[in-house]
């Protein structure tokens, strides 16, 4: 049977310039490799040796790109290794199958949006509203699912991200803040009922998985072993369960490392 292994993409397998964490002397840094291009300047990096394992990784076990990024985000990436049969974007509201979306799939996810939670328009008022323009630098919709803001990290009132925390709650949202973005996901909205669909469509009775956000989190703890590295929200609330090990490495390393365990693994099933 084949083994499916699910990774969340940023800060877990690539990183920014920002993200990197490069904190060995120049001379000693690894050597990276540019792995998504926006607007003509690059954007996200792994190291070379990262590039080699997720090639390996590639072929020797069902890899699905796991990302809260939408299609068009997604794409923009060029990872190494064979092109994955499937991905998934926008948090699990979009399945890619050979890069297409299937469209029964995200009828079944709309659906059970409608029925389970507040409605998309409700939220991005409430944000458009209550969000200070201070600190917000874009108002953002991903794929008619879910809202994001693009806000200045240095000035952000941290009480009204966890006030923000609250009201969603109570409509059946979520609320994560990633580096220099605020999102708020509906809670029907998983990577894990997505991870679910490919293991049912593959056969695959053991899945691996990766990620650093609370928007991992159910992702994690949906695969029979999963990793998290040691920078992001789940490591700054100490996120842990018995079939999660926590990394210590943070940055641009974690990402290599975590392709490490992902092989182990592997070869070990």
């Amino acid at each position: 049977m084949p083994v499916l292994v699910a990774s969340d993409l940023d800060r877990t397998l690539i990183y920014s310039a920002a993200a990197l964490a490069l904190t060995m002397p120049d001379a000693r840094a690894p050597r990276l490799l540019c792995v998504e291009v926006h607007e003509s300047k690059p954007l996200s990096y792994m190291t070379e040796t990262a590039a080699r394992l997720l090639a390996e990784l590639g072929d020797a076990a069902v890899f699905v790109p796991t990302t809260t990024r939408t299609r068009k985000q997604y794409q923009r990436i060029n990872l190494p290794g064979p092109e994955p049969t499937y991905a998934i974007c926008a948090n699990g509201g979009h399945l890619l199958v050979d890069g297409v979306s299937d469209p029964d799939w995200h009828a079944q996810v709309t659906a059970r949006l409608a029925d389970q939670c507040a409605p998309l328009a409700e939220v991005q008022e409430h944000l458009l509203r209550a969000a200070d323009p201070v600190w917000v630098r874009k108002h953002r919709v991903a794929d008619d699912l879910f809202a994001y803001l693009v806000v200045e990290r240095e000035l952000l009132d941290e009480d009204w991200v966890k006030e923000l925390a609250v009201w969603a709650e109570n409509r059946g949202w979520t609320v994560s803040l990633q580096g220099r973005k605020i999102y708020a996901v509906p809670k029907p909205l998983t990577k894990s009922a997505a991870l679910r669909e490919v293991a049912r469509r593959t056969g695959a009775e053991l899945t691996l998985a990766a990620g650093d956000s609370l928007l991992d989190a159910d992702l994690l703890l949906a695969a029979d072993q999963g990793w998290r590295p040691g920078h992001g929200e789940l490591a700054d609330t100490g996120f842990t369960a018995p079939s999660i090990r926590v990394l210590p490495e943070r940055g641009v390393l974690a990402g290599e490392r975590i392709l490490t365990e992902f092989l182990g693994a592997v070869r070990g099933a």
